[in-house]
């Protein structure tokens, strides 16, 4: 796999100065076994003090603090990755989890969490009714029922883009029949949790050079899709949207128990409405040696974060 250059763009424009509150962002690509980090920028206009933490997850946060009032603000991140994942990845699943049913050990559990736990109500057993179509036997192979579960949701609902904020819930994508990336996946990751495994939701970018998968045009844009805790593998990466399965084409940034938790940059600014003029987004991903930007300075990002 190549090395791939990133840009994530954001620029907000006001009808005068605003003072701006507090902004949390979330751009540093996350270093697993087949994503190295090469290099990493973050530059913000106007000028502003940046801190960098990691949460819960391990997500690196960048905290942006602004002393001055401004009529424009400019969220500009590179970055540079190197893909090793395999196309077709080998899961070395352990033994008492090749099927399903199966139970996670005590400590997994606990750990685990809220992350095993179906996050939206289901009163009337809909999505559980849905999800459990495709246990066609007890036992069954795990591997083989969670792609077959992915599938599903591909199959069920139409893709479209949706450049709206929010994301429907799982009966709502049911009911609607179509959704985004991100609405594919919360419905995956529920589904998922609602047979009793662990999920979490991932954001990050879809490495698409053809241009022929979905959820991101030949540019770039950016993606969701979930990760699923097999005993043994460990975090197995199901892209619904593509039918996809390993990590492959994927360039995550930040997982969290909800999509709402992964939202690339969020904050606040002191005015009314209408003194927000307008929020363009602009992302490129694409090889190293075709895109615009070369390496770029690490003296801005953070820490180094452990591999996954």
């Amino acid at each position: 796999m190549p090395l791939v250059n990133i840009s994530h763009n954001t620029t907000y424009r006001y009808g005068s100065a605003v003072d701006l509150g507090p902004h949390r962002m979330m751009l540093r690509p996350r270093e697993t076994r087949d994503l190295r980090l090469v290099a990493f920028d973050l530059d913000i206009t106007p000028a502003a003090n940046i801190v960098w933490s990691h949460d819960v997850a391990g997500n690196a946060i960048a905290t942006v603090v602004f002393d001055r009032p401004s009529d424009v603000l400019v969220i500009d991140s590179h970055a540079t990755v190197d893909l090793t994942a395999p196309v077709w990845p080998v899961f070395a699943i352990a033994a008492y989890a090749t099927s399903y049913p199966f139970q996670y050990e005590a400590d997994d559990l606990i750990e685990l969490g809220a992350l095993a736990l179906p996050q939206y109500a289901d009163d009337t057993r809909r999505l559980a009714t849905w999800v459990e179509a495709f246990v066609m036997d007890r036992p069954t192979d795990t591997l083989s029922l969670l792609k077959d579960v992915a599938n599903g949701v591909t199959a069920r609902i139409a893709y479209q883009s949706r450049e709206t904020e929010g994301t429907q819930g799982p009966l709502e994508t049911l009911d609607r029949g179509w959704g985004s990336c991100r609405d594919f996946a919360v419905l995956f990751a529920e589904a998922v949790r609602t047979l009793g495994l662990g999920a979490r939701l991932v954001s990050g970018y879809l490495y698409n050079p053809s241009g022929n998968w979905l959820g991101s045009t030949a540019i770039g844009s950016t993606h969701a899709w979930v990760e699923v805790f097999v005993p043994g593998a460990g975090w197995i990466p199901f892209d619904p949207t593509n039918r996809a399965v390993g990590s492959a084409n994927l360039i995550p940034v930040a997982v969290a128990r909800k999509i709402e938790q992964v939202a690339p940059v969020s904050g606040s600014f002191h005015g009314t409405n209408v003194d927000l003029l307008s929020m363009d987004v602009v992302v490129g991903v694409e090889d190293a040696a075709r895109s615009s930007f070369g390496a770029v300075d690490m003296r801005r990002s953070p820490p180094e974060t452990a591999q996954d």
